[in-house]
This record gives C-alpha cells, sequence and structure tokens, in this order.
C-alpha cells in the first residue's frame, strides 16, 4: 500500500473541516487573510475538504453595498491572492463570493484546489421573505446561460449542477450548494447524492432566531439519513453586521443521520471542527438499500443531467489516526502507538486468520 496502514485515507475515510472565520463587512482583505488562517489550519489537521461560510470573502451583510465596483473589484483580488496560498494547502476549499457573469451578480460557492478553480457554483433559491431580500441584488443560479465562465484569466465550469469527484479516491464525491437551497422541498443535494455524491456541503449565512439551530440540526440531519452522505454545514459568524440580525456561527458535520461535529454556538473565537467521514460505510448503505437506487431511476433525467468535474486528490502522507469510534476498527486518539497495535494485529486477523 502507497499509504501507512495507520492512515484513515487507506481505510477509505476522509477527514472533513467546516470553518468559521472573523470577517470584515465590505473587506475582502482582510476576510481572505482570516480564510487562509482557518485553510492553513485544515491543512495541517490533514483534513480533504474545508467548508467556509456563505459570502464570507466579501462577509454577507453589505446590502447595497454588493452592487459597488469597488467591492467586487476587491473580491476578485482577494479570491487571486486565496488561489495563490492554496497551491500548498492539502483540502479542497469551497469558499463564498459575489461575483459578476453575463451582467448579473450571483452569489457563488467557489471550489479550489492546489491553485486551481474546480468550479463556480451559483446559489439557486434566493430567499425573499420577512428578514431576507437577496433577489435585491443577486440573480438566481437557474437564470445563467453559460455553463463556463471566464474568471481569473480561466475558463471554469459554472452552474448549479456540478459534482466534484475525485478520480483516485474511490467515492470522494463533492456536491455544493448554498443555505436557501437546503431549506426547499427537494435540496438540489438530493439529486446530486442519487447522482452518487458522498460529501454534501452547505456554505450558509443564516441569521440566527429563536429555536433555529435546531432546525438546522434536524434538516442536516435528515438531509445526510435521506441520502445516506455527509452532510457539511457552516452558517456566518463573528464580525457580521448586526444592525437588524444575529449571527451564531454554527458549524455543524453529520453522516447518514450521525452528528459527528458541532461548533460552540457564538463563540468570540473563530472556529475550526473536524470529523472523519466513512466513505466505505455510505458507500455500502447505499448498495444495501434498494429502494436509493430505485430512487435514481425515478429521477433519471435530472440525475444524468448532472456534470461531473474530474481532480485528482493528492492524499495526505504520514500516519494519520482515527478521530472517531467506528465499531469495526479499533479506537485510541490519545495513543497513537496503540491505535498502530491494535490496527495492524486487526489486519493479520483480518488477512490472516
Amino acid at each position: 500500500m502507497r499509504q501507512p496502514f495507520i492512515s484513515i485515507y487507506t481505510h477509505r475515510f476522509i477527514r472533513a473541516a467546516v470553518c468559521v472565520p472573523f470577517v470584515r463587512v465590505a473587506d475582502p482583505q482582510f476576510n481572505v487573510e482570516r480564510t487562509l488562517g482557518l485553510a492553513r489550519r485544515a491543512s495541517e489537521m490533514k483534513a480533504a475538504v474545508a467548508l467556509f461560510p456563505e459570502l464570507g470573502i466579501s462577509a454577507y451583510s453589505n446590502e447595497d453595498l454588493f452592487h459597488q465596483d469597488v467591492l467586487l473589484d476587491a473580491v476578485e483580488t482577494a479570491l487571486a491572492r486565496f488561489l495563490a496560498e492554496s497551491r500548498e494547502l492539502k483540502p479542497v476549499l469551497i469558499v463564498g463570493a459575489p461575483l459578476r457573469f453575463e451582467g448579473k451578480l450571483f452569489n457563488c460557492a467557489v471550489v479550489i484546489y492546489r491553485g486551481r478553480v474546480l468550479g463556480l457554483v451559483p446559489k439557486t433559491y434566493l430567499p425573499n421573505y420577512r428578514e431576507f431580500y437577496e433577489k435585491r441584488q443577486f440573480t438566481s443560479g437557474r437564470h445563467a446561460v453559460g455553463a463556463e465562465v471566464r474568471f481569473l484569466s480561466e475558463r471554469v465550469p459554472f452552474g448549479n449542477d456540478l459534482i466534484f469527484d475525485a478520480t483516485n479516491v474511490e467515492d470522494f464525491s463533492i456536491h455544493v450548494e448554498i443555505c436557501e437551497d437546503f431549506f426547499t422541498p427537494i435540496p438540489p443535494s438530493s439529486y446530486a447524492a442519487l447522482a452518487g455524491a458522498t460529501v454534501l456541503v452547505n456554505l450558509s449565512a443564516s441569521n440566527i432566531t429563536i429555536g433555529k439551530a435546531d432546525y438546522r440540526r434536524n434538516l442536516c440531519a435528515v438531509q445526510s439519513g435521506r441520502c445516506l452522505a455527509a452532510y457539511l454545514y457552516s452558517a456566518a459568524g463573528p464580525g457580521e453586521s448586526t444592525t437588524d440580525l444575529a449571527w451564531d456561527g454554527q458549524a455543524i458535520i453529520y453522516e447518514n443521520n450521525v452528528l459527528l461535529a458541532e461548533a460552540d454556538r457564538f463563540s468570540a473565537e473563530e472556529q475550526i471542527i473536524t470529523a472523519d467521514i466513512d466513505l466505505e460505510r455510505l458507500a455500502q448503505e447505499r448498495m444495501r438499500m434498494t429502494s436509493f437506487n430505485d430512487a435514481v431511476g425515478e429521477h433519471g433525467d435530472r440525475v444524468r443531467g448532472l456534470r461531473r468535474v474530474p481532480f485528482e486528490f493528492e492524499v495526505p502522507a504520514g500516519e494519520i489516526p482515527l478521530g472517531r469510534r467506528i465499531e469495526r476498527l479499533p479506537y485510541a486518539p490519545d495513543d497513537p502507538a496503540t491505535l498502530g497495535e491494535r490496527c495492524y494485529e486487526a489486519y493479520n486477523i483480518q488477512v490472516h486468520g
């Protein structure tokens, strides 16, 4: 094996990170610096994917400043720096930014891996009720004309129909949706899961109201269970404008209806949480659950219409002990040597009897 036995990546796990940085409203240079800091920490933790909040490069609560060219130009400059700095970082990085294409402004997720933009995903469902009025500034991804756009001197895939496939890591496929997309009767991630996506991520801003934290947890639990997938969620935290809203910085990781990690809410500090996702278990459950595959047949045209964006993932090197309890594997997160001995013993039993 190219990877050490004592590595989660040898056993079809990946490490996922969800990050909540400080932001300043309409200050992309500050925001990209804070985002890079957490991205570097996620890389040091040997994460395969790191998720950040919605519109985190500009901040979410800019209101009509989103239509100022000086802000939008600064966002692109900040993203160019982020792209350059990402070359030496291990995870797929998913950040939020307002971007101009086709004479429209889109609320986008930027999917970056080692100095390359893998794709841009525009938000589909724009809330325009109660405290929300996103349609005042943004256009839905449904109204995009082209399937590719020119961004930072490169042609990149653009659309809400993208799945990012690691070609060299079995069952590591990422789908991205943004905040309100998840709160609809049929989230886009449902179709992506039917098309094979196992890691569903949500960049959110999502201001806090009474009872909303439990509502988010329930939605993440149900979607991860219904889709037999991991679900990563990151909400906006410290620094957003509190003119008429409040923000709690809720970050959550679920796997098949099981909560693996959650950040402290209303923290005064930046936060990063991680969890090890069991891709093999998800694949096994999908194979066993024949009704899951019946649903693929029911929605065949929509599922087949999704586009794949392939990339080769550079698996983090070295011993990376498992950070959670798995019934079929030994567990000793505070004692890697013991974990190694137990893993080797389990391996010999499995192979040699």
